[in-house]
C-alpha cells in the first residue's frame, strides 16, 4: 500500500481544566448550557454528568473522588443487570456527544492489480485468464490512543458445569484483558449461559466506572448446569438489537467448551439463530466470532455460527491460550476503518468477459453476461488486505491492436473517519498483445500464483474435511497429498516462494491430524474448520498447535502452565496456536522455521505490500523473543497480542 494514499493522524485533543471531561467542550458560563460543579470543584455540562450518574456512576471522572449521592441534583438508580422490562434491553449507556473517530479527512483504501503475465500473443485467446485484485485498508490514525472507531461488544460466555475451576478462571482473566483494552467510547455487555442465559452486565461504556462494574460482573460468574448456546446468542443479540444508540461497529464474541444439549447439528442451531446475525446486509452486520475451547466443544456448530454471521471460528486447544486468542480478535475489532465495502469489476473491452470470482464466504455475483462482477466485503480492519482472482475470457486480438483493455476496478465504502461514502477507482487493467511473446513476457506473476495456491489449499482443506466427516480418512489424506503435489509443481513454489512453502506445511499438518478418527475428532476437525474459516474470510483466527504467527513465541508452554497452576494448583497443559497462519513445525536448533524462510526470501522485496498476507516485521519484546505476523494478521492484532503476552509475563 502506497504511503501517499494515507492521511495524516489527528492530534488528540488535550483535556483542559475549563473543558467538560466527558464531551471535551468548553464549560464556561454564559453559553446557554447548564453547568454542574461537584463537591470536588470540577465542572461538567449538566446533561453530560446526568447521563453519567444515570448509570450509577458516583465518581468524579477527573479526580475519581466519591460523591455523596445526597449532594448531587440527580436521581441515582441502582445498576440494572438482568431486568428485561417492557422495552427489552433498551437501557444501554448513552454515547458521548462527540466521537473520537470523527475527522474531516477521509482514510484512503487502495486498489492494486496484477495480471498473470505481462502479455498474451495476439492470435491466442484465454478462457480462464486470472487478474489479481487487492484491496488494502489504511492504517489507524493513532494506534496507541482512542482516535479510532468505537465498538459495541457483547461477550457470550459458556458457564456450564464443565467450565468449573481452571477454565473459568482463565476465561475471567481473558475478559478482564478485553475490558482493560477498551476505550471510554467503547461499550461492553456480558451475557452468560448454561441451561439458561443471563445478562450479567448491560451495555456500558468502558470508562473507569464502567470497567469497575464490568470486572465485578466477571467475578460474579459461577459455573454450573448444561449448555444452551442458542439461548445465550439470543440474549446477546437482543442487547444489540434493543440499543437506543449505536456505535458504528458491533460484534459478538461467543465462547463454549462443550456439546450443546439442545441442538445436535449445525442445521438445528442455525434455525434458532436470530435473523439479525444471519443477515447478509452489510449495513446491519453483526459478526459472531466463535471460540471453541478444548477438545470437547462442538466445532461444527461453532464454525457454522461464525460462517452464517460473517465472523471467524477459532480453535483454542490449550486453556492457557485463551487470553492471547481473544487479544488477536479484539485487536482487529478495535481497528475497523471501513464498512460496507463493495468491490466492482467491469469488462473494459468488447469480448472480454468475467467468468468467475472465487470469493470464499464473501457474497459475489456476475451479471450482464459477464460484463460486471461484484464482491461484498463489508468491514475492513486497519492495514488489512483482501485479494480476489478475477478469471476472464480474453479473446484473440486484431492485428491493429497492441494492447487489450481487460477490466476497470472500483470500490465503494463507508469511511469511518469522516462517516462518508467514498468511491475509488484504479487505473484500467490492460495487457500487451504482441504477435510473439518473449519468455519474460510469459513469466507467471508470483503474486497471482501465490493467491492461486492459497485457493488450492482452501479448497483442499474443505474437500478433505467433507470426506473425513463421512468417515473416509483415507480419501481425505489422498486429497491433501495430491494438492500438495500440485502446489509443489506451481511456479511460485518452484521459485522458492516461502508462503507457498507454508501452504504445503499447512496441508501436511492437517493430513497428520487425520491419521485416525480418534485424532481427527479430538483435534483435526476443529483445526481444519478454523483454517477454513480463516481462508474463507481472509481474516486471522486462532487454531490448534500451528506455528508461524504472533501467537507463537518462546516460553509459551511455561506461561500457560504457570497460569494453570495459579488457577487450580494442578498441572496445566500448553500448546502453541496460530492465527490463520501456515507455519512449519519447529525443528532442531539451528534449523529455520517457515516464517524465517519467508522473511529471508521476501524481506527486501518491493512487492511485500501486495501479498495479501501480513509478513513478519521483525521486532521483538521482552528479552528479544521473536514476534511473528502470520497470514491475515494485521499490525493492530499483533500489538494487542504483544500486550497480552507482556501481561502474562509480568505476573
Amino acid at each position: 500500500m502506497g504511503t501517499g494514499d494515507c492521511f495524516s493522524p489527528l492530534n488528540r485533543r488535550p483535556f483542559l481544566t475549563k473543558n467538560c471531561a466527558i464531551c471535551w467542550s468548553n464549560v464556561t458560563t454564559g453559553q446557554g448550557q447548564a453547568i454542574f460543579t461537584a463537591e470536588c470543584s470540577h465542572s461538567f455540562h449538566y446533561p453530560c454528568i446526568a447521563n453519567n450518574v444515570q448509570h450509577g456512576n458516583l465518581c468524579c471522572p477527573i479526580c475519581r473522588a466519591k460523591w455523596d449521592k445526597n449532594n448531587v441534583p440527580f436521581q441515582v438508580p441502582p445498576l440494572q443487570q438482568n431486568n428485561l422490562g417492557a422495552h427489552g434491553f433498551a437501557d444501554d449507556e448513552p454515547l458521548p456527544f462527540t466521537s473520537p473517530a470523527q475527522s474531516s479527512v477521509p482514510q484512503n483504501v487502495t486498489i492494486k492489480t496484477h495480471t498473470e503475465t505481462s502479455a498474451i500473443p495476439a492470435a491466442d485467446s484465454r478462457p480462464q485468464y486470472p487478474v489479481l485484485v487487492s484491496i488494502c485498508a489504511p492504517p489507524l490514525q493513532d494506534p496507541d490512543g482512542e482516535v479510532r472507531t468505537p465498538i459495541d461488544l457483547v461477550t457470550v460466555l459458556d458457564v456450564s458445569g464443565s467450565m468449573q475451576g481452571q477454565k473459568l478462571h482463565l476465561v475471567k482473566q481473558a475478559i478482564k484483558f478485553v475490558i482493560e483494552n477498551m476505550g471510554s467510547s467503547d461499550r461492553l455487555s456480558i451475557v452468560s449461559f448454561s441451561t439458561n442465559s443471563r445478562r450479567v452486565l448491560p451495555l456500558r461504556r468502558m470508562t473507569v466506572d464502567g470497567r469497575e462494574s464490568a470486572i465485578e460482573a466477571v467475578e460474579s460468574l459461577v459455573a454450573g448446569g448444561g449448555t444452551d448456546i442458542a439461548e445465550g446468542l439470543k440474549k446477546g443479540t437482543q442487547v444489540l438489537e434493543d440499543r437506543r444508540q449505536r456505535n458504528p461497529v458491533a460484534s459478538i464474541i461467543l465462547l463454549s467448551d462443550g456439546q450443546d444439549n439442545y441442538c445436535r447439528s449445525p442445521s438445528q442451531m442455525l434455525k434458532k439463530l436470530p435473523a439479525s446475525i444471519r443477515s447478509s446486509d452489510m449495513q446491519h452486520e453483526i459478526p459472531v466470532h466463535t471460540f471453541g475451547f478444548g477438545n470437547d466443544h462442538d466445532a461444527k456448530i461453532m464454525h457454522a455460527i461464525s460462517e452464517e454471521s460473517r465472523g471467524t471460528f477459532s480453535y483454542i486447544e490449550s486453556v492457557g491460550m485463551i487470553q492471547d486468542a481473544f487479544a488477536l480478535c479484539i485487536g482487529g475489532l478495535l481497528s475497523v476503518v471501513a464498512q460496507e465495502l463493495r468491490l466492482t469489476v467491469r469488462s473494459a473491452s468488447h469480448g472480454a468477459k468475467i467468468v468467475s470470482i472465487p470469493s470464499g464466504r464473501y457474497v459475489s455475483q456476475i451479471s450482464d453476461d459477464g460484463s460486471q462482477g461484484l464482491v461484498d466485503i463489508g468491514n475492513m480492519y486497519a492495514e488489512e488486505v483482501k485479494q480476489f482472482l478475477v478469471y476472464l475470457l480474453v479473446p484473440q486480438s486484431s492485428a491493429s491492436e497492441t494492447k487489450t483493455s481487460l477490466v476497470d476496478v472500483l470500490c465503494v465504502y463507508r469511511d469511518l473517519a469522516s462517516n462518508e461514502f467514498i468511491q475509488l477507482q484504479s487505473g484500467r487493467v490492460e495487457i500487451s498483445r504482441p504477435q510473439f511473446c518473449s519468455p519474460t513476457e510469459l513469466a507467471v506473476c508470483l503474486e497471482v500464483d501465490r493467491q492461486r495456491n492459497r485457493l488450492l489449499v482452501a479448497d483442499a482443506i474443505g474437500e478433505a474435511q467433507r470426506l473425513a466427516e463421512m468417515g473416509n480418512l483415507e480419501g481425505a489424506r489422498e486429497i491433501l497429498t495430491q494438492r500438495r503435489e500440485t502446489l509443489l509443481a506451481s511456479a511460485a513454489a518452484k521459485a522458492g516462494d516461502s508462503l507457498s512453502n507454508m501452504f504445503e506445511t499447512e496441508l501436511k499438518e492437517i493430513r497428520d491430524k487425520m491419521a485416525s478418527m480418534k485424532l481427527y475428532e479430538e483435534a483435526g476437525r476443529a483445526y481444519a474448520l478454523a483454517g477454513m474459516s480463516s481462508h474463507s474470510r481472509q481474516r486471522a483466527s486462532a487454531r490448534g498447535n500451528a506455528e508461524g504467527s504472533c501467537l507463537a513465541m518462546k516460553g509459551r508452554k511455561q506461561l500457560a502452565t504457570k497460569a494453570a497452576g495459579r488457577a487450580s494448583g494442578g498441572r496445566g497443559v500448553a500448546v502453541t496456536l496460530a492465527a490463520g497462519g501456515f507455519g512449519g513445525k519447529g525443528g532442531p536448533k539451528g534449523k529455520r522455521s517457515a516464517m524465517d524462510h519467508l522473511v529471508a526470501a521476501m524481506g527486501d522485496s518491493d512487492e511485500d505490500d501486495d501479498m495479501g498476507f501480513a509478513l513478519c516485521d521483525g521486532g521483538s519484546f521482552d528479552g528479544g523473543n521473536d514476534v511473528h505476523r502470520g497470514a491475515f494478521e494485521t499490525p493492530a492484532m499483533v500489538r494487542m497480542v504483544q500486550k497480552s503476552q507482556q501481561k502474562n509475563q509480568s505476573k
